[in-house]
Formats: C-alpha cells, structure tokens, sequence
C-alpha cells in the first residue's frame, strides 16, 4: 500500500514540475529603406526591404514550392500609394526531403524591393510608406508561428521633383506580392486523403479481433466437436469446411451490412455518438461482463437452437451452411462484445466499413476451422481446453466491464452531464485493469484458479503485465497525457494542464459562417475540423497531432473552427449538410483550409499520423 502510495505521489510531483512552454523570441530583425528621398505626385519610389536572420535559422521566398508558408511582403494599406511590382533578392535553393521537393529559401539575409507608385493628388509634404512581411520563421527542428512585421519609411511628396527611372538590382526577381500567384487563376485544391493503409489497419485488426475470439470459452472447446461433424461428410471436409466458414462469414457480414443499410453515411458518425445507442452498449456490455465473471449465464432460446441444430442434420450443403449460421449463434455470448466492439468502431469511418469489418472479423473466427478440415491431423495438437479457458472468462469480464465505462464517458460526453471525469474516469479504469492482474497472481480468488494451484510463468507474466498497465494509467489523473489512450479517456479539465493538450490553441465550435466572417475581418486562412463527440480518431489528432510545436505553430496563425456532424442537436444537422454540399464528403474527421474570401484551398480526409505529410498539407494551402 505505501508503494502504491509513494508512485501516486511521485507522479503528482512529475505533473507539478512540468515547464510552461517558452514564446520563442522572433530571430528575424526588419529594416526599410526608400529611394528617392523625393518624389512628386504621380511619381514611383523603390522600398528595400531587409530582414537580418539570427543563426541556424531560415525564411521561406515568396516563390518556394509548395509545402512551406512562403514569405509575403507588400505595403500596408494607405490611399496615398500603391504598389506597382515586387522584387526578391535569389533565395538559395535546396531539396528539402521532409517536404520530398526543392526549397527557396533565406538563411543571413532577406531583401525585397517594393516599387511604389505615389498618388497624383498626393499633397506635397512628408508621406509615409509602411513595408509589410508576412513570413514563417523555421529552424532544423521547430519552425515559429506566423510572424507579421512592419518597418516605415518617409518620402517627401515635392511638385518640383525630378521623375527618376526606377532601376532594379542585378541578382533580383519578381516576387509574388502579397502572397497573390503572378498570374491570376483559380485557387488550386489540394486535397489529401488518410493514408490508404488506414483501412487496411482497420481490415487486419478486424482479422485479429476474431482469432482472438477463437480462445473464448463459448468457440475453443466446440472446434473438436464441429470438426468431428462435417469431416466424415460425403464431400470431404475441405469442402464442408468452406461451407461452415461461409455461413460464419454470412452471419457476421449481414450484421454489418444492416447497420450499413440503417444509418445511413452520417448516421453512421450519429450512431457512434448517439447517447441511447452507447447506453444500449454499454447495458450489454454489463451484462456480457456479469456474465463472464459468474454472475449468470447468458443462453439463446434453447427451441431457436434446437430446430436450427435439427436443420443441419439434414446433410448436405445447405446443412452444413446452417450449421456455420447455428455456430454463431451460439458463439455470440462470448463474441458480442467484441463485435459491438467493432461495429462501434467501423461506424466512426467510411459507410462500408461495419460490412467489411464483419466479413473480417468473421473470417479471423471461421479461419482454424478452415485450416483444420484442409489438415485434420493438427488438430490433435490444439491446447487443450483445461483451466485456461475459464481463467480467460474472467479476465474478459473484467476488461468487458472497463470498457462498458467507455461508452458510457461518450455518454457522459454527449449529454454535457460532465460526471466521468478524467480523473474519476482513469480511477475506474486502474481498479478494473487492476483486477485481471490481481486474480491471475492469485490475490483474487475466483473460479479457474485453485487455492493450492502452482503458479505458472505465463500467468505470472500476463498477471504482472495488466498491474503495469493500470499503474501506467495514475500519471493521467494528474493530468499528464496518455499518447494513444488519450482518445478513449476524457479530456483534462485542470488548470495545469490545459496548456499542454491544446498548445494555447483557441477553437470555434459549430459557428462556420462567425469564423469565416473573423477569417476575413483578420485576413487569415480558415481551418475546419468536421469533428464528432465520439469519433476516436479525430480525438486523437487533437490531442496527439494538433499539440505538436510544428503543427501548432502554422494553426495559430488561422482562425480554427470545429463543426461537429455526429450530433441530433441542430447544429449537427446543419454541419452535416454544409460538409456534404460543399466538401462532398461525409467522413469525419475531415479537414479543409479555406482563405479568407472561403474559397478552399485544401482537404484532408482521415486520421493522419505522419507529422510530416499534415504539415505539408497545412502549408499547402498557402
């Protein structure tokens, strides 16, 4: 007790000492300059513009390849000048293999000439001229939020004037003023999906979920006695044995293809957040996890069982496909949690996903069936089903139960009733991943493990491993982040720790047209995050993409907004209808950077892990 004691205050201590982030000075020093010190109305000055860089750090040209924010320089607005041209000193030029292409930059020095033309009815005295850049300040390994920056010059506006011919440095080219292309076109939309890996994943983990429903003790012990039914059949038992595996497959796929069929593409992202829906889990989740810990017995109608069983007897191909549909049926005590799992998952993505995931999920299930009845001779060397199987009841049970409080958080979430706290939250969650731990080292005792029963080094292993995992959940209550558990649990709500999980970003919710108004009152870029309450994923790029220093440093320098689609309220509704008229899409999280006028310049659809291809997606759009 006094350990456990003494690590709970070790990670508050670790939590207390964490630094404030530091504002980063800016490295780059602005100067202006103006020639001629006299000009009259109508006539045309040239601004040299200077940025001086502090060592180890570059600027981006006005010209540079897609990627990084390029610099804009120009003049603030004033009705007395305007500008004619705009010129950059040649940038060095080198390939920049995290953006994969070749790079214009600034490393000592920047200098941009801005030709000026004075207004005609300017009246004759002291005018002056303020140079403006825009530019983002980047270093090996960091790069700054976006920097404006200003330096004034002062011509004198004198009708006896010479008119002098504006002559341009040898070694400068034209820039882009103000960040516009040197020919006016249609804003290109670069639009990004997630990686096609992503569903993939999906697929495999899909895979894996239902080979390890396999050692569930409702599907173990019924492999001998479902292969002793069809291998003695007239056809063989490969035969029979792809036949079982189909009526698996059909059972599982047509859950998902009725769950398709009744939500809907944003019903789908509404069943995944709908607090009924994830109350209904969360029931049978309950019970599943009673049950698995002794409380009760969870049994399908024995006559629905019956007749179907007598069915299959009938023989033949039919009877062996029934057989496959009755096995599910009967398996689906101890599988149900992991397909409502899986279905509560596969609803978060595209509108094939649950369909898929239970062809997967099904197939993972069906596959020791089928390499059993191809090779008959390895089942004799199966494990038997001894007191592992019920110790594995247990440890599901308890897990069942840890997740049950998951769904019921994202009801908590939905309903702002703000009960499951992250700290309450993470307590439930180290007593209950606790507990497996406790049972398999023989602290808890239940059934499948006897008084006297030698511990094995497996048990010890699987015993020690679930105590590590609920001890490396206490940091969290203090605040400190999970990594990939920051999705599943609630988000901090201490002071402390509210500057690190949003990195001082300031979001807009479900107000599209308020944040575009601010986007072009501000002239910034607009980044709009169609989002869900229960979406995994796109809580994931939150608190695990959006915080990092290079990510957050180009999202500071937009106007953020989240629209939230998987809602009933109004606002999801009208979410749901803007990102599907304009953004023709559906899938959440989706992102899109619009620029100041709304025109989009970029898209990307999905979860992104790789910090180098959203960043270049943020500076894309530039």
């Amino acid at each position: 007790m006094r350990l456990f004691v003494s690590i709970l205050a070790g990670a508050a201590l670790l939590a207390a000492q964490d630094d404030p982030p530091r504002k980063a000075p800016d490295p780059v020093s602005w100067t202006a300059s103006v020639e001629p010190a006299a000009v009259a109305p109508g006539g045309k000055v040239l601004l040299r513009f200077t940025g001086a860089l502090e060592p180890g750090w570059h600027i981006y040209s006005t010209t540079t390849a897609p990627g990084p924010i390029p610099t804009t320089v120009g003049l603030v607005e004033n009705p007395r000048a305007r500008v004619a041209r705009t010129f950059q000193k040649a940038p060095e030029k080198k390939f920049d293999p995290v953006q994969g292409n070749e790079q214009e930059s600034y490393y000592k020095e920047a200098v941009f000439l801005i030709e000026a033309e004075i207004d005609g009815s300017a009246p004759a005295g002291a005018l002056e001229l303020t140079a403006e850049a825009r530019y983002q300040a980047c270093s090996e390994t960091v790069c700054l939020r976006l920097k404006r920056k200003t330096a004034a010059v002062t011509v004198k506006v004198d009708l006896a004037a010479r008119a002098a011919a504006i002559a341009i440095p040898d070694g400068f080219e034209p820039a882009r003023a103000g960040g516009a292309p040197a020919k006016a076109a249609t804003p290109a939309v670069t639009t990004s999906s997630a990686p096609a890996e992503s569903f993939g994943a999906f697929l495999l983990g899909a895979l894996g979920w239902g080979l390890a429903a396999v050692f569930t003790p409702c599907v173990f012990p019924m492999i001998p006695i479902t292969m002793s039914f069809f291998l003695n059949r007239e056809k063989g038992a490969a035969f029979h044995g792809i036949v079982f595996c189909l009526g698996i497959v059909v059972f599982f796929t047509a859950i998902g293809l009725a769950v398709t069929a009744i939500v809907g593409p944003f019903g789908a992202n509404q069943l995944g957040s709908n607090p009924w829906v994830n109350g209904l889990i969360a029931a049978v989740f309950l019970a599943f996890g009673l049950s698995m810990l002794g409380a009760f017995e969870i049994t399908l109608p024995s006559g629905l069982l019956t007749r179907m069983h007598q069915a299959s007897d009938g023989g033949g191909v039919a009877g062996t496909l029934l057989m496959g549909l009755t096995f599910s049926l009967t398996s689906f005590a101890c599988v149900g949690p992991f397909v409502g799992t899986l279905l509560a998952a596969s609803v978060q993505g595209e509108k094939l996903r649950p369909a898929a995931g239970m062809a997967a999920f099904a197939a993972g299930l069906s596959l020791p069936f089928f390499v059993l009845s191809l090779f008959p001779s390895y089942m004799k060397k199966l494990p038997r089903s001894g007191g592992w199987l019920p110790r594995v009841k247990v440890v599901m049970g308890w897990i069942i139960l840890a997740w049950m409080f998951y769904y019921l958080s994202n009801v908590d979430r939905v309903t702002h009733t703000d009960f499951f706290t992250r700290e309450r939250f993470l307590a439930i969650w180290v007593v209950l991943f606790a507990m497996p731990g406790l049972y398999l080292l023989g602290f808890l005792r239940m059934d499948g493990i006897k008084t006297d029963e030698e511990m094995g080094p497996g048990r010890a292993v699987a015993g020690c491993a679930f105590l590590a995992f609920a001890l490396s959940l206490v940091p969290g209550m203090f605040g400190t982040p999970l990594g990939e558990l920051e999705p599943y649990v609630p988000a901090s709500t201490a002071p402390a720790a509210q500057g690190a999980p949003s990195a001082g970003l300031e979001w807009m919710k479900d107000d599209y047209k308020g944040a575009l108004a601010k986007a072009k009152a501000e002239n910034k870029r607009l980044f709009v995050s169609f989002t869900g309450y229960a979406c995994t994923n796109c809580k994931w790029m939150k608190r695990n993409m959006f915080v990092r220093p290079e990510i957050a440093g180009v999202l500071k320098s937009m106007v953020l907004v989240e629209l939230y689609t998987d809602g009933t309220d109004a606002a999801s509704q009208e979410n749901q209808k803007l990102q599907d008229a304009q953004f023709k899409n559906s899938a959440i999280p989706q992102y899109a950077i619009l620029d100041a006028e709304g025109n989009l310049r970029a898209s990307h659809v999905g979860l992104e892990k790789d910090q180098a291809k959203f960043l270049a997606f943020l500076n894309s759009a530039s």
